[in-house]
């Protein structure tokens, strides 16, 4: 393996605080980020000292959550509860209601001192997928693009960079790739005239994409994560995306299809991942880090821009806008 490849990892703790063990995990240099799940979280000052003692041993750490809204929202108590994707996109005021909700979810999880949150989903809602169901917009490529595009917009004006998921398109497979290995037998005539159409349509406004652990047998033999066809030669060859490429969660099955850890970070970063996430496994963390270590890893320089810009502080119920926002929401019967 070349020394030259660049890619790092994107590993987890399992506490409220960190451990000593985290603390040297964090100071190795192939970490490059850290995702926060719910079990890290009680209330946001909590969070803020926690993010805090992550900075204080790597400054230079990207620090993530999944807040997504609906079901997938691990900021809770103290947070506002954000709706469902598609419940929001059932509203005449849609739009504008999809770029205040990016507007507050980003603004919240800016103000505990993380740097993004992965969202939005782009996946389309085929009434095929539980696992992706609600997290849609919408059924319809054009208006997911659209309501999508208002959120991004949302997100950015707060000051947090956008993360699409899941490419080219988790809605189509039925398996839930947190505990199988989905597949979606369309060919990619079909995925391009479909699913592919928001990643396309928001390649520049997208500052990094996050691939689904779904294998296309009619494209490539591997999960999209693992495939060079996928993420070199359609979304960075085609599609002319730039910007970052996270992958999904190494630990979840969909990803044990090419072997144990040190396999999996291997096939994902020598596909063309910036980054690959290995979560809810110290064992496989370890393993993945001894791997990268071997392959002799430099961090992509892309990682950067997933920052957050934001000076977000404790005081942003106070601002104009959030009080617009909570207001349009709560008007729609979509946040209490």
């Amino acid at each position: 393996m070349s020394a030259r490849l660049q890619g790092s990892l994107m590993v987890d703790v399992a506490g409220t605080w960190l451990t000593a063990e985290d603390r040297h995990l964090l100071r190795q240099p192939e970490v490059a980020g850290l995702i926060i799940f719910a079990r890290n979280i009680e209330h946001p000052r909590q969070v803020r000292e926690l993010t805090a003692a992550i900075r204080a041993v790597r400054p230079d750490l990207i620090l993530a959550v999944d807040q997504e809204g609906g079901r997938v929202q691990r900021l809770r108590q103290g947070f506002v509860r954000l709706p469902a994707m598609r419940d929001l996109a059932r509203h005449a005021d849609a739009m504008a209601l999809a770029e205040q909700c990016g507007w507050l979810m980003a603004t919240e999880v800016l103000a505990v001192g993380l740097d993004l949150s992965f969202a939005p989903v782009l996946d389309l809602d085929h009434g095929h997928s539980a696992v992706v169901g609600t997290r849609a917009f919408e059924g319809d490529p054009q208006r997911a693009t659209a309501l999508a595009g208002a959120f991004i917009q949302g997100m950015n004006a707060a000051g947090m960079a956008a993360c699409g998921k899941h490419f080219p398109g988790h809605g189509w497979a039925e398996a839930d790739s947190h505990v199988a290995i989905p597949t979606d037998e369309r060919s990619l005539e079909q995925i391009r005239a479909c699913d592919l159409v928001p990643f396309a349509r928001l390649a520049d406004k997208l500052a990094a994409v996050m691939p689904a652990h779904v294998i296309y047998p009619q494209v490539d033999a591997n999960p999209a994560g693992f495939s060079r066809r996928w993420l070199q030669d359609i979304l960075r060859g085609e599609l002319g995306f730039e910007g970052v490429i996270f992958s999904d969660d190494l630990s979840m099955a969909g990803a044990h299809v090419v072997g144990d850890a040190a396999s999996r970070i291997e096939a994902a970063l020598s596909a063309g991942c910036d980054m690959g996430l290995v979560c809810n496994d110290r064992a496989a963390a370890e393993l993945a880090l001894s791997a990268a270590q071997r392959m002799g890893v430099q961090p992509s320089p892309r990682i950067a821009a997933m920052r957050g810009q934001s000076q977000a502080n404790v005081e942003y119920r106070q601002h104009p806008r959030w009080q617009q926002a909570t207001a349009a929401l709560r008007a729609a019967a979509l946040i209490d």
